[in-house]
């Protein structure tokens, strides 16, 4: 009886191994494309967009899909149930009201002067 479990812990750890290899390919193809994407964000860096609206939304752009691979494949988020992603959404829509509110506070007819009596 102590035979075969030891063979099915042996098929088992097998069988391990095999994800184990397939899980390393993904996530070093998930490291070389943040790689890439950092190279792209030097890249856009040097050239000096003059609309500063243009360059922030590629700026977040390019941060926004390396920041889905970290969160999707290093944090498991990919497989993970809808709560999680109701939760994600969620705070992706307040991430970018909060923002829209920041950016909409800076305009100059939103500002407000303060002036000394």
């Amino acid at each position: 009886m102590s035979d075969h479990s030891h063979s099915d812990s042996h098929a088992h750890d097998s069988h391990d191994g095999h994800d184990v290899s397939k899980d390393l390919k993904k996530y070093i193809a998930v490291f070389v494309a943040l790689l890439v994407g950092t190279v792209i964000t030097v890249g856009v860096s040097f050239l000096h967009i003059p609309n500063i609206a243009l360059a922030i939304t590629i700026a977040l752009f390019i941060a926004s899909v390396k920041a889905f691979l970290v969160a999707g494949w290093f944090m498991h988020l990919i497989s993970e149930k809808k709560m999680v992603y109701s939760i994600l959404i969620a705070t992706v829509f307040f991430f970018v009201a909060l923002m829209y509110l920041t950016i909409w506070s800076m305009e100059p007819n939103n500002l407000i002067h303060y002036q000394n009596k």
